[in-house]
Order: structure tokens, then sequence, then C-alpha cells
């Protein structure tokens, strides 16, 4: 799975939602094909009824059975994604690399999880989410990924 978007918000009373887009533009958004919302881990198909792009990342997505506020409040915070690989997710492999934690050594990324719309990394005993939002600076040169992980999450 490939993700394409995440929705930031509701938008109106009728169901819409207002999405950030992830490196496509509202006309890559087939309505004849599906996208995916992950519910307790498994990829549920949504068509888009209609897609208005706002600004240059943004776009107001209506999805069939998405009909009222109520209904897009609960998908506030997923990503959307569509079939397919990324290019980036199959280029990149971390294995190797050296994982920091704001500066400071975790350990040695052993292994890569695929989790769908949230690649994590193996080091230790932990798995770690790889977000967008935690890198501070990825360096392949010297194979050094360094994170700002959320407190707790390797068990401090």
């Amino acid at each position: 799975m490939r993700v394409i978007a995440k929705i930031l918000k509701s938008n109106g009373t009728d169901g819409g939602i207002l999405v950030g887009l992830r490196g496509v533009g509202t006309e890559e958004i087939d309505p004849g094909k599906p996208v995916f919302i992950e519910f307790d881990g498994l990829p549920v198909p949504f068509f888009v009824l209609s897609a208005e792009q706002k600004g240059a990342s943004k776009a107001v997505l209506r999805l069939n059975d998405v009909f009222n506020l109520k209904d897009a409040e609960e998908l506030v915070g997923r990503e959307i994604c569509i079939e397919g690989e990324s290019e980036d997710e199959e280029e990149l492999d971390f294995t190797g690399w050296t994982l920091l934690n704001r500066g400071e050594r975790v350990g040695e990324i052993t292994g890569m999880e695929p989790i769908p719309g949230n690649l994590c990394l193996y080091v230790g005993d932990w798995l770690v989410p790889l977000h967008e939002d935690f890198v501070l600076s990825c360096d392949p040169a010297s194979r050094v990924l360094d994170l700002d992980l959320p407190e707790g999450l390797l068990g401090d």
C-alpha cells in the first residue's frame, strides 16, 4: 500500500473530509478505484465520490459511506492509501544503519517491518515506528538515522 494522504479534519456536516496530500494531486485519485483507510489493522476500501483541490497540498474529499459529520470525525487522523508500492519505500533499506534518538545512540537497525501505512524498524528488542514527523536527519553516507522519538517509546 502507498500512503497518498492524511485525514486532517471533517469539512462541513455532509461527510466531507479535509486531507493533506502526499506527493499526489486530486487528478491522480481515480474515482473508479478504491482508496483504503486502516481500521483495526485492516485496510477498508472506500470509493472517492468527489475530490476538490484546496491549495497546493490539501483537498476536500467525499467518500462513499461517509455521509455526515459523525462518520467524517471517525476518520480524522487516519491515512489514505492506494494499492501499489511507493517508489521511495522500495529503495530505502535502513538495515545495518545506526539509529540515534535526538543524537544519542540507540543501536543498529537489524531489520524492517512494512506494516501498512507505517514502516517500522527493528532495533534490539524494540520495534520503532519510522514516521516522517520523527526524522531529524538521515545521512546515507554515514548510514545514520537520527529520530526524535516520543518519550517512553524506548522504555525510558
